[in-house]
């Protein structure tokens, strides 16, 4: 049945431009009613693996169906379904957000009644009442992108690909978008997440891939990303940022590991590898501490917590994540 099968399913997905191979087999499942976050560098392939979803790229090699349906030989079926809200969605700015969702749900079919009550229905549960009868192009930043949201949800899709949805907001506005996608996955619509923001996936999302050159390198819930990395982050604070090289050179020594210089200059930190007996990380670092007040290194904080998504996405990639941009390969696309 339909509702059996996952929202998507993607197997060995090849898409090459020119020399450059943009996706290099990807394997996907996203369950459906799920949010599920797809993480990766700029120029991973992120982009590239939702326009083939979203069927507005065909691949080079491989196969997906999305909501049952094959992305090549059923595209429209799939395009009745599913919505897609960009890093930058299309809307007319001298038009005010009313009359941009009622010229939507005209374009999707809706009488004149519907659209005007969905266009009112939208811009209430989007807090945008107030700013309904301004033009968009006087919207905020965190106005705007609950606006490019609401409009895709003229019509509720059963799938909705939401690609890099905060890039640029303020913490607020970020934070007013992570409670509509919530609020979004909990009325039933699959949500398949691309971000930057790894504080976003670990708050949103059930199930994470991350992508690295064209590959899924990883997969799983955040916690389970998190294990993979390694057993736990030791954060140093001194008290005199002089002694950081020495403090660091005495850290790497007794923990075995690589130690990063915090932009902190009384700070340093490492991922601890997991040892075989989990009860082990205590002993470990407490001998490290003796070294350091042996050797009159003055601490004046210790942290060991569990690794971030950061440092997980760090680990697996070779790279931090950053500020959100196109990827290279679907400027050609």
């Amino acid at each position: 049945m339909d509702g059996d099968e996952p929202a998507i399913e993607a197997h060995g997905l090849v898409k090459v431009y020119g020399e450059k191979r943009a996706l290099d087999g990807i394997d996907l499942t996203v369950r459906r009613g799920q949010v599920f976050g797809f993480l990766g560098p700029n120029g991973a392939g992120k982009t590239t693996t939702i326009r083939i979803l979203a069927t507005l790229t065909r691949p080079d090699g491989g196969t997906a169906r999305v909501l049952g349906h094959d992305v090549i030989s059923e595209r429209d079926a799939i395009r009745a379904r599913v919505a897609v809200t960009g890093q930058f969605a299309a809307m007319d700015e001298d038009l005010t957000g009313y009359e941009n969702l009622i010229i939507l749900g005209r374009l999707h079919g809706l009488s004149r009644a519907s659209g005007k009550q969905r266009a009112d229905d939208l811009l209430a549960a989007f807090d945008l009442t107030d700013a309904a009868g301004r033009p968009v192009g006087g919207y905020s930043g965190g106005m705007r992108r609950r606006l490019d949201i609401a409009a895709s949800l003229v019509v509720t899709p059963d799938l909705l690909f939401l690609d890099e949805p905060t890039t640029g907001l303020d913490p607020r506005s970020r934070s007013q978008v992570w409670e509509l996608v919530r609020r979004i996955a909990a009325a039933g619509t699959t949500v398949l997440l691309t971000t930057q923001y790894l504080e976003e996936a670990d708050q949103l999302a059930e199930q994470i891939a991350v992508i690295d050159h064209g590959r899924v390198v990883a997969e799983g819930t955040s916690a389970q990303l998190k294990s993979r990395v390694g057993s736990g982050t030791l954060h140093v604070r001194l008290l005199d940022g002089e002694q950081r090289p020495q403090a660091q050179h005495i850290l790497a020594g007794a923990l075995k590991g690589t130690v990063h210089l915090a932009a902190d200059p009384l700070a340093l930190s490492m991922l601890l590898a997991a040892p075989a007996d989990a009860t082990d990380v205590g002993r470990l670092v407490g001998h490290a501490m003796t070294r350091l007040a042996e050797a009159r290194v003055g601490v004046a904080e210790v942290i060991l917590g569990q690794p971030s998504l950061d440092e997980a996405f760090l680990a697996l990639t070779g790279y931090t994540a950053g500020p959100a941009t196109t990827d290279h390969e679907d400027v050609n696309a």
